[in-house]
């Protein structure tokens, strides 16, 4: 025999909790959202401190051209910079800057020091304003506990060619010591003075 079953006398009784599944929705969107905008944040600023150094090596290589593009050297750096993804006229702008007399003379500027692990470290930088440069860079570095050393105390463990500071050997890094080592190339290399990091680590 079936029994009838009055459905609205059960639900007078029982509690059935509400779900909002659009909500979940609603707020994982704005969690994805707030991740892009910080991630696109930090992209534009890297890509701003890339541009800036693209900028001074084609000023640099613009000065010693006269402006003639076709000069390897400027020919070099404008390929570089448009790999790195440089606007043509970021580019234009950064060479007529440099031809038009009114830019501060531009010089590279090697400093030495040695990182985590005894690791190390060569640091090129191409600036206008050496006061500034080693300012920045010795700040970086006592951030980091580090200092600058001497002249030729790092660079006995390179070899200077075409293609930057080549190890002659090379230093182990304990798994400890290797964020602290990358911390510090990162922090070298998101300023705007520094134009490359070398480091003889393993």
């Amino acid at each position: 025999m079936f029994r009838i079953i009055n459905l609205e006398s059960i639900s007078s009784l029982c509690y059935i909790p509400y779900i909002d599944f659009n909500y979940n929705k609603i707020m994982s969107g704005h969690n994805k959202f707030s991740k892009i905008k910080r991630l696109k944040a930090k992209t534009d600023a890297q890509k701003s401190v890339v541009f800036t150094k693209m900028a001074k090596m084609l000023q640099l290589e613009a000065k010693k051209a006269g402006g003639n593009i076709t000069s390897p050297g400027l020919k070099a750096a404008i390929e570089r910079a448009k790999a790195a993804d440089m606007p043509n006229d970021n580019i234009d702008r950064a060479i007529k800057k440099a031809i038009g007399g009114n830019e501060g003379e531009m010089e590279t500027i090697v400093y030495e020091t040695y990182g985590p692990a005894g690791v190390a470290i060569m640091i090129e930088a191409l600036t206008s304003n050496r006061n500034k440069a080693a300012a920045e860079i010795k700040h970086i570095l006592s951030l980091n506990g580090s200092t600058l050393a001497s002249s030729g105390s790092a660079s006995w463990a390179f070899e200077k060619t075409l293609d930057g500071w080549v190890p002659k050997m090379m230093t182990p890094v304990p798994e400890e010591d290797v964020a602290k080592l990358e911390k510090l190339i990162d922090d070298l290399e998101n300023n705007e003075e520094v134009q490359e990091v070398y480091t003889n680590a393993e």
